[in-house]
């Protein structure tokens, strides 16, 4: 085992290791003012190229947190969990060293990295808000923000708490005109416990009082657990841990464990608990011009150690209740317990005597309903869920639901500490997100931000189409029901298109409660004051990402009653949709689309023009005739063929509107160059370039390239310049070889590696402004065979909520689009196990440094089993089966381990 020994002085860290078979020792000095992560990087990058399986921290802090916490430049950091993070290597003290042996410790740190999310050290503003965002835990009904529960909202910390498809709409007067939003509601702070030492002042987490913090996620159990070590100005010292829990089984319910130990005295302690009823929607600091108070309490009630508020929604007047039951094991709550309300907020107070280094043991049990998903009495119904409510209950409930589900749904990677882990973090806030718990009970779907945070008001997009096909891979049912939201809001939709003029179904941009477009259609320049046009609801692409949705949930399962019920509706009413907004044009005998905007978002229309939206975005055309091609298929499918003809009956589908379809599906437009680039929108060409490398020498971060140009007086429309992904989306959706028969029955024959070319053409012109842009091109840069690019690019993706890389964007709720999308490059590119043709075929293309990939999927009511290393392919099927390896077919018997030797990748392009 090579390992890398580092000791850390008060102005130096000195690195001992091994390189050719001679021991080295290098020293690298340090200014205490110097940042600590500039100095962690000068390790980095003096081991650059070398490889280690270990390294060992000889002086850490004795403190229980972590094996491997060491004070630099008089601060305190985790050293070993930040050098994990650069190295990809498991850290420990050699304190650990010497009392269990390297091997075991070693072996010990590497599990407990790959399964814990941990952060070290008290933060502030939006750093500390993203923290609480990763640190969300929930069960597809609520999700709870992992802030401290001593917290209140304030610049540093938030305490959020938000239920699916939990919203209401305020209407607020800015400069003259009435603006309508619709917000997923922040619900009353029940989470909120905190403590006194003889009647001084409750304690808040403030950098005066905190000598130590320490949080960690254990994703295998979904627990929670703070410990914080605090001295007050009074002197006295307590170590607090915190273990929150939310209950998998009883999906109302969520369960605090809050342990007080008195380090240095002995004597009075009061504990607090509060459910307040004061909060408002304050996650996001863009939208505090705006009515951010979305609810009314209605009635406060306590009965011994309960305590429940009840209110409604200002304006959807969606009833709601919040109960909790304060109890200890330490004191007798009925005699020492002590209630205190206010107009808005319900708070109980034990008082107990105290004996030092003496820990006492407090519960809180949160039960909360609405009338949305609850018949009759939401009292009764809190009443009798905390009745038998209990930590311990709600700890095993959480236990089971994340032992079965990472037996199903879990990715193993060997050789990867950072990517495994992150994978998991990942894979767990899928299922905060929407869990096969809670769900099938809900009419709702996932937002953008999961349950994290308020980012986009908790809105549906078309992130769904990054995360639906993942739930379709492991709990079917789960991705049915999120598709029923869908089609709960069809209505909606026609009711969206008739009103622009069209027929059929028009999703909206943004979805909410009712299903209505929730984008504003101006917003205010700060600088002018004046109200410009806001045309993001432009990106009609959405209703493509329902129908793919919702043909890759029928493909992957053959549920045929879904499809027969549902799904064919709302294929045929889309389809209706598109057929009335295609214009044909008889000089160039095309189909045009006008007035769209494609996923890039940074081009809303065209320069000094008064007309919304583009024409004849490339991606929106490909998907169109894709969508077309689709339901002719469906059409012809005999197992369905009865029930389509009923359907098209039902919704006045008739044979004139399959011919017209059939027309545009050959003929819609697409501008292609001499060198076969497709562009993004027709008269794109015609643009000027920008030179992206003066502009990061001026302002470093170029992201978000439409608000410089802004800044600079210049329209992002004028220019080649694209926030994410957008002409050649269409190759992420879907294998090169289909895309490329797409083009073909378009009737454009494109030169030999046009892809190649297209990659690199928009590559230099995309700003990755959105995480998802990344994930895109990680996939379109493995199609074209360029292994490094596409893990530069899959590496940022998943990294970049854990680093938040955006600069503060996940401080207002995590990227639910692209952790799901890295899951399924994982397994359908990396992996190469492709569900998306009618045989499972296997092409794997793993990365060099990975071992082995395995992991679980549904296919068509067969469960699979892989693992999958660089040279072989071992199968598990729980049906008998076959899959294709590099075009042959291979036999895998029920329940009988089936290994394939492949050589190399088969690059399909």
């Amino acid at each position: 085992m090579k390992v890398i020994s580092l000791r850390i002085t008060d102005d130096a860290i000195i690195l001992t290791y091994t390189r050719n078979n001679q021991s080295l020792q290098a020293i690298i000095t340090y200014d205490p003012k110097q940042a600590i992560g500039e100095n962690l990087e000068k390790i980095r990058e003096r081991l650059v190229g070398i490889s280690f399986d270990a390294a060992v921290i000889e002086n850490p802090l004795e403190y229980e947190f972590s094996d491997t916490i060491v004070g630099i430049n008089h601060q305190r950091i985790d050293i070993g969990l930040a050098l994990t993070n650069m190295l990809n290597i498991p850290v420990v003290s050699q304190q650990t060293v010497k009392s269990v042996g390297l091997e075991k410790a070693v072996a010990r740190k590497q599990d407990y990295n790959q399964w814990h999310l941990d952060y070290y050290g008290q933060y502030t503003s939006k750093r500390n808000y993203g923290q609480e965002s990763m640190l969300t835990i929930g069960n597809g009904f609520f999700g709870l923000r992992g802030s401290y529960v001593e917290a209140t909202a304030d610049q540093d910390n938030y305490p959020g708490t938000y239920i699916a498809g939990f919203y209401n709409q305020n209407t607020t007067k800015i400069n003259d005109r009435d603006v309508v939003n619709e917000d997923l509601v922040n619900l009353p702070n029940a989470q909120f416990l905190t403590f006194g030492v003889g009647q001084q002042r409750p304690f808040t987490v403030t950098k005066e009082n905190v000598q130590d913090i320490y949080r960690s996620l254990d994703l295998h159990t979904g627990e929670l657990r703070t410990t914080m070590l605090i001295q007050l100005a009074t002197g006295h010292v307590l170590r607090i841990v915190t273990t929150k829990v939310a209950d998998m089984k009883n999906w109302h319910q969520y369960a605090i464990r809050y342990q007080l130990t008195p380090i240095n005295f002995s004597g009075s302690l009061q504990v607090y608990s509060k459910i307040d009823g004061s909060v408002t929607n304050d996650n996001v600091e863009r939208y505090q011009n705006f009515d951010q108070h979305h609810i009314d309490i209605s009635e406060m009630s306590t009965a011994g150690a309960e305590a429940y508020l009840a209110g409604h929604t200002k304006t959807s007047n969606i009833d709601f209740i919040v109960g909790t039951k304060f109890t200890s094991s330490s004191v007798d709550t009925n005699r020492h317990l002590a209630v205190t309300n206010t107009d808005d907020a319900i708070t109980q107070t034990i008082t107990l005597d105290v004996e030092q280094n003496k820990t006492y043991t407090f519960e809180k049990n949160v039960a909360m309903f609405t009338s949305q998903e609850t018949q009759g009495s939401l009292m009764d119904h809190a009443t009798k869920e905390l009745q038998n409510a209990g930590f311990d209950s709600s700890e095993q409930n959480s236990n089971q639901f994340w032992q079965g589900l990472w037996s199903n749904a879990d990715i193993q990677i060997e050789g990867d500490l950072t990517s495994q882990k992150l994978t998991r973090v990942n894979t767990f806030h899928m299922f905060v997100s929407a869990s096969s718990t809670a769900n099938p009970n809900l009419d709702a779907s996932v937002g953008a931000r999961g349950l994290h945070g308020e980012a986009y008001r908790g809105h549906v997009f078309w992130d769904e189409m990054f995360v639906i096909p993942y739930y379709t891979q492991h709990y079917p049912k789960l991705a049915r029901q999120l598709l029923m939201y869908r089609y709960n809001r069809l209505g909606a939709a026609k009711k969206y298109a008739a009103s622009e003029g069209y027929k059929g179904a028009m999703y909206p941009w943004q979805s909410g409660m009712y299903g209505d477009e929730q984008s504003q259609f101006v917003h205010l320049n700060p600088i002018t004051k004046s109200w410009d046009p806001d045309n993001s609801r432009l990106q009609r692409h959405v209703s493509l990402s329902v129908a793919y949705n919702i043909w890759t949930y029928y493909h992957m399962t053959n549920d045929v009653d879904f499809m027969n019920q549902y799904g064919l509706e709302m294929l045929l009413e889309i389809s209706r949709f598109w057929i009335s907004k295609a214009i044909y044009n008889e000089k160039t005998k095309r189909y045009t689309i006008k007035k769209v905007m494609g996923p890039d978002e940074f081009h809303e229309g065209y320069p000094n023009s008064d007309e919304e939206g583009l024409t004849n975005n490339a991606y929106t055309n490909i998907m169109v005739a894709w969508l077309f091609k689709t339901v002719e298929e469906l059409r012809k499918d005999t197992i369905s063929a009865a029930t389509f003809k009923e359907v098209t009956t039902k919704v006045g589908f008739d044979e004139k509107l399959f011919a017209k379809m059939d027309k545009i599906s050959h003929h819609l437009k697409l501008d292609i160059n001499e060198d076969g680039i497709i562009g993004q929108f027709e008269g794109y060409f015609k643009l000027p370039t920008l030179n992206f490398e003066n502009y990061r020498k001026k302002y470093g971060d170029i992201s978000r390239m439409d608000r410089i140009l802004k800044a600079e007086g210049r329209n992002p429309d004028a220019y080649q310049v694209a926030k994410q992904a957008d002409t050649l989306m269409a190759f992420y959706n879907f294998d090169f070889n289909s895309v490329n028969e797409l083009i073909k029955g378009l009737g454009y024959k494109l030169p030999k590696e046009y892809l190649t070319k297209n990659i690199e053409y928009y590559l230099d012109r995309t700003t990755h402004g959105s995480t998802l842009s990344r994930i895109v091109y990680a996939v379109l840069s493995l199609v074209d065979g360029n292994m490094d690019q596409s893990w530069k690019l899959f590496s940022q993706a998943l990294l970049s909520d854990y680093y938040d890389i955006q600069g503060g964007t996940t401080a207002e709720g995590i990227h639910l689009g692209v952790m799901g999308a890295t899951l399924l490059l994982e397994t359908r590119n990396y992996a190469g196990v492709d569900q998306l043709t009618d045989q499972v075929k296997v092409n794997p293309h793993l990365p060099s440094h990975w071992q082995s990939i395995a992991f679980k999927q549904f296919f068509r009511g067969t469960q699979y089993s892989f693992k999958i290393t660089h040279d072989l392919i071992n199968v598990t099927a729980d049906h008998d089966t076959k899959i294709y390896v590099a075009g042959k077919e291979i036999a895998v018997p029920a329940g009988k381990a089936t290994t394939v030797t492949y050589q190399k990748p088969v690059n399909d392009n």
